[in-house]
């Protein structure tokens, strides 16, 4: 009789993606309690455990979940709301307008969606700023994602909490909420270095050391952006925030896009995490960050997708196809982004990159059970030669057939099983027009 647990996904490719590399060819993974209590052969696993649920491969392979870096999980409220316009008219006369109309119960049907879109292309943990970020947490809670939340903090009103002492307030509010949670993390997040005074950055890292919380920010997103800082403190954007003590490894710097050697060295040296997003950056014409020079220095950096107005989409197997073939375009080299650094990104260093890196992004003995099964039995995943570039060249977010967090079924062969699917996109197609009114009303509302 073998020992009970929760759960064995068994009979395919396990990549465990851990620093040696390990894989196993029919391989499992032994699951109970939320952790991973071993990965190895199916053969040496299947008869010393009795598990409640059986996952059968089918010959598919078994990884790490997925993470995304950096999203604004309720804009797909927005998706293809405003597209093919510069940022100004984009922003300005679309975006802000429509988050002026904004409410909790709006942000949270958007976040559920979202969450449905990420568990079904294979996505366990993603890292959100936004506004009603409380909404956020409920949703990816009940969906039963992984999740790093952090309610938005600028000097003007937001349309949420109204003055920046009303958000410091729910900032800390937000924090005791989930504070043990093992799923749902709280960061501070100040929105950028041009949005926010310098009172109001160096109040927030104090607030994040002060409880051992994330620190992330907007950082050097477009060009515009760093010619605005530096005319106004003679410094870029990443030497702003040295100056106010601000870099360190708790902080996260989404984009990262517009940085020169001298603020490559900075993030280095202080060990600050980078969330790259390309297709964002790309369709909003920002640019596009020198991820292999930051690679290079030795900075932890994951994918993330940015919002879904401005993506249109969540899936990371397109984002990690993009980052690989747009690099080698840029510097002209075939060989820089290779398909086993880019599926690193998505996983391990996406969650070291997240601060997470002791907890998942690998399949290793100990860590959280967060994993996914893609199925290759399909005609653009044969034959399989090399399983990286497979997953990074070939491979869509549907392909994936079951998703796992914390040792939970989320997902198998196409359904949801924390919630109703046809629910949640029947409630954002319902707000659909709602959204478009607003528009219509002018701007004042928040980026």
């Amino acid at each position: 009789m073998g020992r009970p647990i929760d759960l064995l996904v068994a009979g395919g490719l396990v990549l465990t993606l851990d620093d040696e590399g390990r894989r196993f060819v029919d391989g499992a993974v032994a699951v109970h309690g939320g952790r991973i209590l071993e990965v190895g052969e199916t053969a040496a696993l299947a008869p010393r455990y009795l598990p409640a649920r059986r996952i059968d491969a089918r010959g598919g392979i078994i990884l790490p979940g997925l993470v995304n870096a950096h999203t604004h999980a309720a804009m797909t409220l927005f998706r293809g709301l405003a597209d093919d316009l510069p940022l100004e008219r984009w922003l300005h006369e679309h975006i802000f307008p429509a988050e002026a109309a904004l409410t909790g119960e709006r942000v949270y049907r958007g976040a559920l969606l979202a969450c449905a879109e990420m568990i079904l292309s294979g996505t366990t943990t993603f890292c959100d700023m936004y506004l009603f970020e409380d909404a956020v947490a409920r949703a990816a809670h009940e969906a039963g994602l992984r999740a790093v939340v952090g309610e938005v903090l600028f000097d003007f009103p937001s349309p949420h909490y109204g003055g920046i002492e009303n958000g410091f307030a729910f900032s800390e509010r937000l924090a005791a909420e989930w504070r043990g949670d093992p799923r749902i993390t709280v960061a501070v997040e100040p929105h950028s270095t041009y949005l926010c005074a310098p009172e109001l950055l160096v109040r927030a890292a104090r607030l994040a050391e002060r409880h051992g919380l994330p620190l992330i920010i907007h950082l050097s997103e477009t060009r515009s952006e760093v010619a605005a800082v530096r005319a106004r403190y003679g410094v870029s954007p990443v030497a702003h925030l040295a100056r106010l003590g601000i870099l360190g490894p708790n902080l996260l710097a989404c984009h990262a896009v517009w940085v020169d050697e001298d603020d490559i060295e900075r993030l280095a040296a202080h060990g600050v995490g980078i969330a790259h997003n390309a297709e964002s950056n790309l369709k909003l014409a920002s640019g596009l960050a020198p991820v292999p020079r930051m690679l290079a220095a030795g900075l932890r950096v994951g994918i993330g997708t940015d919002g879904a107005a401005s993506n249109n989409d969540l899936d990371l197997f397109g984002e990690m196809d993009t980052v690989a073939k747009v690099h080698k375009g840029w510097t002209l080299d075939p060989a820089v982004m290779d398909a086993e650094t880019v599926l690193a990104l998505a996983t391990r260093e996406g969650a070291r990159a997240i601060g997470l890196g002791e907890t998942i992004g690998t399949l290793e003995q100990g860590k959280r059970a967060d994993l996914i099964v893609v199925d290759t039995r399909r005609p653009h995943l044969v034959p399989l030669y090399h399983p990286a570039s497979q997953l990074v060249y070939a491979a869509r977010g549907s392909d994936v057939v079951c998703t796992v967090v914390e040792g939970r079924v989320l997902m198998e062969d196409g359904r949801i099983e924390t919630f109703d699917l046809e629910e949640a996109m029947e409630e954002v197609r319902r707000l659909a027009g709602a959204v478009r009114a607003s528009t219509r009303k002018g701007s004042g509302a928040a980026p």
